[in-house]
């Protein structure tokens, strides 16, 4: 849950994007030398030299063209390479689609890396995409792959394209093909009206699943990216519900007899994990999704609240008030083995395990601002990774080197509100607002779309 609740307390994305096939392009993957080490920190950017896709004229130019431009303004955002202009291009792309690139040409321009691709109709409504990757430097050819998809299917082959050259040139695995969950708010701050909503990880295909007749709060992707848990003040009692992206249909999840809120699925998606108050006192429980058997696994005086999961499911970190401030905790799966992480100076929450499991994010309040920081599962390492009058929320990227959150400011006469997302590197670099139709709060990061 949010800092400021807890101090209260004391869709369908993807219109028809199935992917048909995926073909492997024939030229053999030659040695390279061109690569971005993220493992360093902060890293100059790439220039790279993404061509438009060619095609035949008309549907397929245009797809070709907005493919492009969709490649490019990934990698860009990701702050690890720097797409050149392609006014400057040397050669077209309708000569790379038919011949090997003259790579003098694109070593005038300042390339290190070239992308080029085509687009052709199938003549079933749907369209083939090729792309190819070359190391300019060295002149050799690293990548080729082919898609089959439905026309209107081309922003996520683009995405889908992104990542595969994210990951030729650092190692890892891209981010780009995800969508992002978040709270969308608008009006005045004492009657503000949230709605879920969901976007692509770039701030397209952007939708409202909820009417915003009912408040909400927290939600968070199951691991299957198609169901959302969140918690909703429906009929003005606070409980956690289950959301189905495809059929729209919520349920509230379990009969319990107190609030319940903050939830989020186990790694293996057959359980929520949850906070709920009753009598007096918060502690932490799970549900099985699949018997809804209720497992209580705290059970100390105060506010056990905000649980997330490692990645292996074994261990579980939360925030707890329990040691007289708020600080962060990790205990086993079953509740067993409770151990403070956290020991600085302010008050810690909203933690939230690193896919890869090497850190857990979390926001800190001290004195009149808050941060976002990281810190080893250990409780070594810790590290402020921005600041500001109110950040919160943060939630990792799936491949760990990149976390979003957002960021509160006061408006208008300084009753009003002012919530935009930002996405930051692991580092603490390359800090950008993520584009949204309304003031966004509370954002949740989606695994990969299967």
């Amino acid at each position: 849950m949010t800092m400021k609740t807890r101090l209260l307390l004391k869709l369908a994305g993807w219109t028809g994007a199935v992917l048909l096939s995926l073909g492997v392009a024939v030229p053999p993957v030659a040695r390279a030398e061109v690569r971005i080490d993220i493992t360093k920190g902060v890293v100059e950017p790439l220039p790279i030299a993404i061509t438009s896709f060619a095609g035949a004229g008309g549907r397929e130019a245009q797809v070709g063209a907005d493919i492009s431009k969709v490649v490019s303004a990934d990698l860009e955002r990701s702050g690890l390479f720097r797409p050149l202009d392609p006014r400057g291009f040397l050669q077209t792309p309708e000569q790379l689609r038919t011949g090997e690139p003259r790579y003098q040409d694109w070593k005038a321009v300042g390339a290190q890396a070239l992308v080029a691709g085509s687009t052709t109709a199938t003549g079933d409504g749907r369209m083939k995409v090729d792309f190819r990757l070359w190391d300019v430097a060295s002149g050799q050819y690293m990548q080729g792959l082919s898609y089959t998809a439905t026309t209107d299917s081309w922003r996520r082959i683009a995405h889908i394209i992104a990542d595969a050259i994210y990951k030729r040139l650092t190692g890892e695995d891209g981010y780009f093909d995800t969508r992002i969950v978040y709270v969308s708010e608008t009006g005045p701050a004492n009657a503000r009206k949230k709605r879920l909503a969901i976007m692509d990880q770039d701030g397209e295909n952007h939708q409202f699943l909820t009417d915003g007749q009912t408040l909400v709060l927290t939600p968070r992707f199951s691991p299957t990216t198609q169901e959302i848990t969140y918690m909703s003040y429906f009929n003005k009692k606070p409980r956690v519900y289950l959301f189905n992206i495809d059929t729209g249909r919520q349920e509230v999840l379990g009969d319990f007899p107190g609030m319940t809120f903050a939830p989020r699925f186990s790694p293996d998606g057959n359980r929520v994990v949850m906070s709920m108050a009753q009598n007096g006192n918060t502690d932490i429980y799970t549900l099985d999704l699949r018997t809804r058997r209720q497992t209580q696994l705290t059970d100390a005086p105060g506010i056990d609240t905000a649980p997330s999961y490692s990645p292996d499911g074994q261990k579980i970190v939360f925030e707890s008030d329990r040691g007289g401030s708020q600080q962060l905790y990790i205990m086993n799966a079953d509740g067993s083995g409770v151990k403070r992480l956290s020991f600085g100076e302010g008050r810690y929450g909203t933690p939230v395990w690193s896919p890869r499991g090497d850190l857990i994010a979390f926001t800190r309040q001290r004195g009149g601002s808050f941060a976002i920081g990281v810190i080893r599962p250990d409780g070594t390492g810790e590290r402020v990774l921005t600041e500001g009058f109110h950040v919160e929320g943060p939630t990792w990227a799936p491949n760990g080197r990149v976390l979003m959150f957002f960021k509160d400011l006061p408006a208008g006469d300084g009753r009003g509100r002012n919530a935009k997302l930002y996405t930051i590197d692991v580092t603490g670099a390359n800090e950008r607002r993520v584009i949204t139709p309304l003031d966004a709060s509370d954002p949740a990061w989606s695994p990969l779309i299967p």
